[in-house]
């Protein structure tokens, strides 16, 4: 689950921020592992249009102070279908349903990921430089790839 702080601005009728479309968020917890790991940031964009695969941050159902990081997989009746990549990790839709629009903030655009303290030599750097900003895709195996190192 995601460390992410309100989006400053004029709030809209969905919640969004007016002036602020895109917020750096942290990563923490494993339920998106492989795609997404604790420690990783995010870059996401409030108000932009999910579409199935997509991975979002949304208000927590049941616990609308606390907001998570979950992928879009389908769009039903009354919300959204959210799953993390994770299946062992829970705290998804099998556990609370349907998430509806409303509590579907944003959508990650992309993942950074920060400089570790055992890439301090100048291959390591290098390795991390060409690796640590990708985007976040809608495919799951895509996704899944950008992780491997």
């Amino acid at each position: 689950m995601p460390e992410v702080p309100e989006p400053a601005g004029e709030r809209s009728a969905r919640g969004l921020s007016a002036r602020v479309p895109f917020q750096v968020v942290e990563v923490t917890g494993p339920s998106m592992v492989p795609t997404l790991h604790h420690g990783d940031w995010l870059l996401v964009q409030y108000g932009a249009p999910v579409r199935p695969g997509d991975v979002v941050i949304l208000r927590h159902p049941f616990q609308q102070d606390l907001l998570v990081v979950k992928r879009a997989v389908e769009r039903r009746a009354g919300g959204w279908w959210v799953l993390g990549d994770n299946s062992y990790a829970g705290g998804d839709s099998t556990d609370y349903g349907t998430v509806p629009e409303e509590l579907v903030l944003a959508r990650v655009r992309a993942r950074y990921r920060p400089l570790t303290r055992d890439q301090r030599s100048v291959r390591g750097v290098l390795s991390w430089a060409v690796s640590a900003l990708r985007p976040v895709s809608a495919a799951r195996s895509v996704s899944r790839r950008l992780r491997a190192r």
